[in-house]
């Protein structure tokens, strides 16, 4: 079981869209997904159509609330074969300030997690959306995993979002104990190729980060926009579009990187 964490902490740059649909294609491939929402707007729940319910999430278990589920009862199926999820709920906010005089609050979530990976049923990969900020969810994602996975956005300063989120896996290696946290990839999101301003951003992290980049180029797509409000990842709500060819791409190229 392989976690993965889908981070940026800038908003709006396809991360809860990457999260939901590269799941999505990697279960359509047969792999077992467990995709836990971790951002307390839930969007990655709704964008499955799995009702989010109070009291379903990880709030409880990362807050240490005695009468929690554990993370195999918080476990909902979803409409499509091999792909489950934990759901998000707006309690998970307060996790901010009820952990924050908890000397153990950037462990909490690798804790139950490494349990769950040692007693759960078999699970290929855990993708993990994350909130939109440097927070403690955030925080407690990265410590948990095995990898961060960036989408980026082909437009002005996104070099400088990266370069902080870079530098936060840095810190979280540095302060959690997760040493062994490495950097999955960045898929670079919302291109537009008629555009000078998407190729220059290409041109610019691929020489920076050379490999470490996706082949992959998510595109902009009215589709994808579309998709979660029919509760539908792009692979079952346009499964020929090109938004849905994107992510079975990038579903193969990630799967081809861990070997």
């Amino acid at each position: 079981m392989k976690i993965v964490a889908v981070a940026n902490q800038k908003g709006g740059v396809g991360k809860t869209t990457t999260a939901v649909n590269l799941s999505a294609a990697l279960a359509e491939a047969e792999r077992e997904i467990l995709l836990i929402d971790l951002d307390p707007q839930a969007n990655a729940s709704s964008a499955l159509g799995v009702e989010v319910v109070a009291g379903r999430s990880l709030h409880g278990i990362l807050t240490g609330d005695e009468n929690a589920r554990s993370v195999s009862e918080q476990i909902q199926p979803t409409p499509y074969p091999h792909l489950s999820i934990v759901t998000s709920e707006l309690d998970l906010a307060g996790c901010e300030i009820q952990l924050a005089a908890d000397i153990n609050r950037l462990t909490r979530l690798r804790t139950v997690l490494h349990d769950y990976r040692a007693t759960g049923p078999k699970i290929d990969f855990v993708v993990i959306d994350c909130p939109p900020s440097l927070g403690v969810l955030m925080t407690n994602a990265l410590a948990a995993a095995d990898s961060v996975l960036v989408p980026l956005q082909c437009e002005y300063l996104a070099l400088e979002g990266l370069a902080k989120i870079l530098e936060m896996i840095e810190r979280i290696k540095q302060v959690s104990g997760n040493g062994a946290l490495i950097l999955e990839g960045v898929v670079l999101t919302m291109y537009d190729a008629r555009t000078n301003l998407s190729q220059q951003v290409v041109s610019d992290v691929r020489n920076h980060l050379g490999r470490q980049v996706f082949d992959t180029i998510i595109p902009r797509s009215i589709r994808l926009s579309e998709a979660p409000g029919h509760g539908k990842p792009i692979v079952a709500y346009d499964p020929s579009g090109v938004g849905a060819q994107s992510y079975r791409e990038l579903a193969r190229e990630f799967l081809a990187r861990q070997t």
